[in-house]
């Protein structure tokens, strides 16, 4: 497929998201809370909670202009199963994102009710941690389908990456 099939370009706002989005991400892994008990240090438990809320907002804020003013940029011609394919993977990261900062807030809650040591902040921090690695899953696809992409020259990858741009034929 040449590049000049696929005119859709996302919008510097829809790239700033995206973009913040996987720093937000980097972040998040990198300083993720290896043991619960890095809760009890006030400061760094109220970062956390500050953190997951604005998180949330900013995804929610993410979602909801993306599905109201951005067009997908996969060309027409793709076949049926791959635009669902790219539906399901998109919308499961949306979903994950957002649980993960969910029920690390729950976590948070727990803990602060006291249930450090509990069996029911044990299944949140166990959902918690299923819920990151079927995140890491989604997002290797992503990034799979987009070298796909990249490799296919459809101008998927040039849609919303802002480096190794596609020649115009």
């Amino acid at each position: 497929m040449r590049l000049d099939k696929n005119n859709s370009e996302y919008s510097k706002l829809a790239k700033l998201f995206h973009w913040g989005f996987v720093l937000l991400f980097i972040y998040g892994v990198a300083k993720q809370v290896e043991d619960i008990n890095q809760l009890e240090d006030t400061t760094f438990f109220r970062f956390e909670i500050i953190f997951a809320l604005i998180f949330i907002f900013l995804l929610i804020i993410r979602v909801i202009y993306m599905k109201t003013t951005q067009k997908t940029s996969i060309p027409e011609d793709t076949p049926r199963a791959q635009k669902i394919s790219a539906k399901i993977v998109h919308n499961s990261m949306y979903i994950l994102l957002f649980c993960t900062a969910l029920s690390g807030l729950v976590i948070g809650f727990l803990f602060w009710l006291e249930y450090k040591n509990s069996f029911l902040i044990n299944i949140v921090i166990w959902l918690h941690e299923i819920i990151i690695n079927l995140l890491y899953c989604f997002v290797g696809i992503h990034i799979l389908a987009a070298i796909y992409h990249r490799l296919k020259k459809d101008g998927v990858w040039s849609s919303m990456v802002p480096f190794m741009k596609e020649k115009k034929y």
